[in-house]
């Protein structure tokens, strides 16, 4: 029974993943194709980035609820500059700049000012929409990649016959993944969540190791942004509405605690595909967008109910 439960706590994701391909392949056989199999890591590239971004946030106990927020701003940014005149490559870095100069005003009030995060990425989202139908009058900014190569390559480019925005989420997951894993600063999340006091006592600059996960994950819903953008060859004042909250779901679901300190970003990438396949695969099979929404409200329940029963 030890070794079952073992088993579950390190390959339980895993398994679900696996559970929910077989089942929905075999009742619609069109799932298990490449092109759809693609088609899925396509779908699922803006909420995995932000997801990425969620787990280093979520891994110290906090919560940013402003990453959909920001992929929305910078993506209006994003087409306001293009449109102005400005390479798309550099109106790219600008954004992600933009994107990670929030998160670090974020991580300011939350690891500096001490103020809940709950209560600062609340307030902070709604600013961030405000500006964004600011600058744009409420309204789109149409045709942003007509002009923009580069930008168009992101969305329509595929390199070893991979689409890019695939290609690109997997880096940024490598990237994290050391980033979280080997190195110093990744154990300095793990103890600040486990224990933010226990964590200042043995040196860890917890004020620096908070900042920096809301740099992370502002940065992170500004690339979400700039592949939207890209896709939709268009910025529009309400995108990024409701990102946080499949990204909290896919963090949850991926096996990270909400109480911080425990989870692994590998999780998180299986719960972003869990969340993809289940989109992906209701809509194959013909389930109403309805029924979707209850569908996954369960999944995200029972993913939190698993997480409370393990952590005890």
């Amino acid at each position: 029974m030890a070794k079952a439960r073992a088993i579950y706590d390190k390959y339980g994701t895993v398994i679900v993943l696996l559970l929910l391909v077989i089942i929905i392949s075999v009742m619609n056989p069109k799932f298990l194709t490449t092109y759809n199999i693609l088609n899925i890591f396509r779908q699922v590239s803006i909420n995995g980035l932000i997801a990425l971004g969620m787990t280093f946030v979520i891994l110290t106990g906090g919560i940013d609820l402003s990453v959909g927020a920001i992929l929305g701003l910078s993506g209006m940014v994003l087409g306001l500059l293009i449109l102005g005149g400005t390479p798309d490559v550099i109106a790219i870095i600008i954004v992600i700049l933009l994107g990670a100069g929030l998160g670090l005003f974020n991580g300011f009030l939350v690891a500096k000012i001490k103020l809940q995060a709950f209560i600062v990425t609340l307030a902070t989202m709604t600013m961030f929409q405000g500006i964004t139908l600011i600058i744009s009058d409420g309204i789109p900014a149409m045709g942003v990649t007509t002009n923009a190569k580069f930008l168009d390559f992101i969305s329509q480019g595929k390199l070893l016959g991979l689409p890019l925005p695939m290609i690109i989420f997997l880096v940024a997951f490598i990237v994290l993944y050391i980033l979280i894993e080997k190195t110093v600063y990744g154990r300095g999340v793990y103890a600040v969540g486990g224990n933010e006091e226990v964590a200042r006592l043995s040196s860890i600059s917890t004020i620096k190791t908070k900042t920096l996960v809301y740099v992370i994950s502002g940065a992170m819903a500004a690339l979400a942004g700039v592949i939207l953008t890209s896709r939709l060859s268009s910025a529009q004042p309400t995108a990024g509405a409701g990102y946080e909250l499949d990204a909290i779901a896919a963090v949850v679901i991926g096996g990270t605690s909400l109480a911080g300190g425990r989870g692994r970003i590998f999780g998180t990438l299986i719960g972003v595909l869990i969340i993809g396949v289940l989109n992906n695969g209701l809509n194959i099979i013909g389930v109403s967008s309805f029924y979707q929404q209850v569908i996954k409200g369960l999944v995200i329940l029972i993913a939190v109910i698993l997480d409370r029963k393990s952590s005890r």
